[in-house]
């Protein structure tokens, strides 16, 4: 645990100030700006989209400039972003909202490989704590990111104009701590040590089920947590009770990176993501519950945990997979399968609670938690299969 890890940990917290930000007023914005309704949620799946449009790019962007360079690229991105969705909100244009969430989604996928420099900054006995305080950070953006919204609401005549602009002052301080971090050189690379192919590594039992749980975890909360804003509000409760809510489900998000590494090293890494799954359903038993203000935040908070868990857990799984050269084709493969799998949640999301409902879209993320259990017991399986043969 070192001064690095620290200011990573610090530059993770920014870069969630900005998503939460986003998942917080983009679905609103949308909802007030779009031709249909059906339509609010475009401007969240714009981010999600430029995410996975743009893994190829970071993955090419990491190996030429290297950690912080590629970094600081991506923050950058962040600034110029920030200020287009605000000339969006004030020209109340919905499709260079659109247009500015997906050029924003570079910033998602570079700030994405946060949690895989945080396994390069510490010595390998410890990746899983490296990984979980990283991931830690995001408290910063648990409690900035939802009270910015709240605050910066009523800056000017349209609403949350002023939060795209303080979330431009967000990038300028994540580019100044991130120019303090120290990341190590990148390995060598050369063709007789160029790695396997991305099929070969793609073929892994332990790649797929990272690939698979990291990719539906994500997908099942980015579904409930874009659409829960629209749901609050069609239920007619006030944005300060919206922003709890959310405050509270990334506190659960990310407040759980203190120990998971540890509760990793201690049980393992499938039955922690095994308890994630099993809050993930818990998650979906409360929201079905009722739609008073206590379930939307019992709800959200344990779907936060339960991501925590699957994600962290994902995460570990996948560093036995690949080797220090084959980390960009890897790492970008991983990044890909997760913004594919939020581009479609995120878009799910607002055509079901739009449509059909919020008890429709719940019962609907039953089916990928059941994936994700069946991909979890498929390995579990197999390695104790393999033990069992050794």
């Amino acid at each position: 645990m070192n001064r690095n890890l620290w200011l990573l940990a610090i530059c993770q917290g920014l870069f969630l100030t900005n998503n939460v930000t986003f998942m917080a007023i983009n679905g609103l914005v949308g909802l007030a700006l779009a031709p249909r309704g059906w339509m609010a949620t475009l401007p969240v799946m714009g981010y999600v989209v430029g995410g996975a449009l743009a893994t190829g790019l970071v993955a090419r962007t990491q190996r030429r400039f290297g950690r912080r360079g590629s970094f600081q690229i991506g923050i950058a991105v962040a600034l110029g972003s920030a200020l287009l969705c605000a000339q969006a909100a004030l020209w109340q244009n919905f499709w260079l909202l659109c247009f500015a969430t997906v050029v924003a989604g570079y910033y998602n996928a570079n700030a994405s490989l946060y949690r895989f420099a945080a396994a390069e900054l510490t010595a390998p006995n410890w990746r899983e704590k490296a990984v979980s305080l990283v991931m830690a950070g995001g408290l910063i953006g648990a409690v900035a990111g939802p009270n910015l919204a709240a605050v910066t609401r009523d800056w000017f005549a349209v609403p949350f104009a002023g939060a795209y602009l303080a979330l431009a002052a967000v990038a300028l301080l994540s580019m100044a701590v991130m120019s303090f971090i120290d990341f190590p050189a990148s390995p060598l690379r050369s063709a007789s040590a160029a790695g396997r192919s991305l099929a070969e590594i793609a073929r892994q039992p332990v790649f797929i089920v990272a690939a698979l749980s990291g990719a539906l975890g994500f997908g099942v909360m980015n579904l409930l947590m874009a659409a829960t804003p629209i749901a609050m509000q069609v239920c007619s409760l006030p944005f300060s009770d919206i922003a709890w809510v959310l405050e509270w489900h990334v506190i659960g998000m990310f407040a759980p990176g203190f120990f998971t590494g540890h509760l990793i090293r201690r049980v393992g890494v499938l039955p922690v993501m095994a308890a994630g799954l099993a809050l993930n359903a818990g998650c979906i038993a409360v929201a079905l519950s009722g739609v008073e203000l206590h379930q939307f935040l019992i709800a959200l908070f344990l779907l936060g945990v339960g991501w925590n868990f699957l994600f962290t857990g994902s995460t570990t799984l996948s560093l036995a997979a690949y080797t220090p050269e084959e980390r960009d084709r890897a790492q970008g493969a991983l990044n890909f399968c997760v913004f594919a799998t939020l581009a479609l949640s995120s878009f799910a999301s607002g055509v079901l609670v739009t449509t059909q409902g919020w008890r429709l879209l719940n019962l609907g993320s039953l089916v990928p938690v059941a994936l994700t259990g069946a991909a979890l017991l498929w390995l579990a399986r197999r390695q104790r299969a393999r033990a069992a043969v050794a």
